[in-house]
């Protein structure tokens, strides 16, 4: 199915694609991170609310027997986002990308009893197999493809926000209005949520930046800025004061991490997106 072939171009054909995907999405839906995991039972113990606690070890709980049951862990079982690296010295064999990637979720939700969720924005009309899938592709050096299924539940996604602030708001602008938009979110993203912070670069690649952070390991902090490492612990603490607590119910924990990332932007500009992620932030990847 794969094999050298001239000029050291890698081939690899779209059913190993297909069936990596298909497998990557049913997976993400039924089996919670151990990342996320880990900071759900760490989080229990910083809980001050036995309400709160309450709703922390239910959601733990419903993790274990998802993953057991291989039933999804929520009902919405999301948009089929994918970024995809791709390296150049792959041929893709039997067909294109977008084709082999979408097969796999078609497959994933229905093979896997996944709830189908695309519709038609005007219409409403589903598409009764949940594609078309939202696929980010960059093109990095090498022969392989790594694929990260993330299915992005509609409720935490409603909440998110884009804006883009005058230079002069610099990162205290960037704060409030991280703030802001948690707060008005309240209970609505299911927490305690994540949340991915985008800054920089254009329009869409704020957010697109911001979807990324929601990839990154819970409370792993950014290495490559310590910028940026701050204010992730500064709104992560600021968020836990705001008393949304677990479920909506109260409590001390809102969100179990921040994540940022930034690229360099305009000098008119400065772009920010905030992605919110509820408390099941499901994403799974393979390297083919």
């Amino acid at each position: 199915m794969e094999k050298k072939i001239k000029n050291k171009i890698r081939r690899i054909n779209c059913k190993q694609i297909t069936a990596a995907v298909k497998k990557l999405f049913i997976e993400a839906n039924t089996c919670l991170g151990d990342d996320v995991v880990r900071g759900l039972k760490k989080s229990v113990k910083k809980e001050e609310s036995a309400l709160g606690r309450q709703v922390l070890e239910k959601i733990i709980a419903n993790a274990a027997i998802a993953a057991e049951s291989k039933m999804p862990i929520c009902q919405d079982t999301g948009l089929a986002v994918v970024f995809v690296e791709l390296g150049q010295d792959v041929h893709i064999a039997g067909g294109s990308l977008k084709d082999a990637i979408e097969e796999g979720v078609r497959q994933a939700y229905k093979e896997g009893y996944l709830r189908k969720s695309v519709c038609d924005p005007l219409t409403r009309k589903n598409t009764q197999d949940n594609t078309p899938a939202i696929i980010h592709v960059d093109i990095v050096p090498g022969d392989k493809i790594k694929i990260i299924a993330m299915p992005k539940g509609g409720g935490s996604e409603n909440m998110s926000k884009v804006a883009m602030l005058t230079p002069a708001a610099g990162i205290e602008g960037i704060k409030k209005l991280v703030l802001e938009t948690v707060a008005q979110a309240g209970s609505n993203p299911c927490p305690p949520i994540i949340v991915g912070v985008g800054i920089g670069g254009s329009l869409e690649q704020a957010c697109i930046l911001a979807k990324k952070a929601l990839l990154r390991p819970v409370g792993k902090k950014n290495e490559a800025d310590k910028r940026l490492a701050e204010m992730e612990k500064e709104l992560l603490a600021a968020i836990n004061k705001l008393g949304i607590g677990p479920g909506g119910l109260g409590g001390r924990v809102s969100a179990l991490a921040v994540h940022a990332e930034m690229m360099l932007c305009h000098i008119a500009s400065l772009p920010v997106a905030i992605n919110i992620q509820c408390h099941v932030a499901r994403h799974k990847e393979t390297t083919l």
